[in-house]
């Protein structure tokens, strides 16, 4: 079921879509929109991710923690 979200926009924008974009499309272009950008800001995250997670620095470090911390008696999530 979708949700309902309210945000604000420029009125200039706003006026702007509604002269362009039909009212019974602008839900599906606006999701289409959002999508697209938040796939993008993913992309983006998970490829700094395998950046850090090939970082040999970072890797020794952990090696380190993991002797130092391993055995807490926490487990791990």
């Amino acid at each position: 079921m979708p949700a309902k979200v309210m945000f604000s926009l420029p009125d200039q924008l706003v006026a702007r879509m509604r002269s362009a974009i039909p009212s019974r499309e602008r839900s599906r272009v606006l999701a289409v929109l959002l999508e697209k950008e938040i796939s993008a800001r993913e992309q983006q995250l998970f490829l700094r991710a395998k950046l850090l997670e090939a970082n040999k620095n970072l890797k020794e470090e952990m090696v380190a923690w993991d002797k130092e911390f391993g055995s807490d008696g926490l487990k791990d999530v």
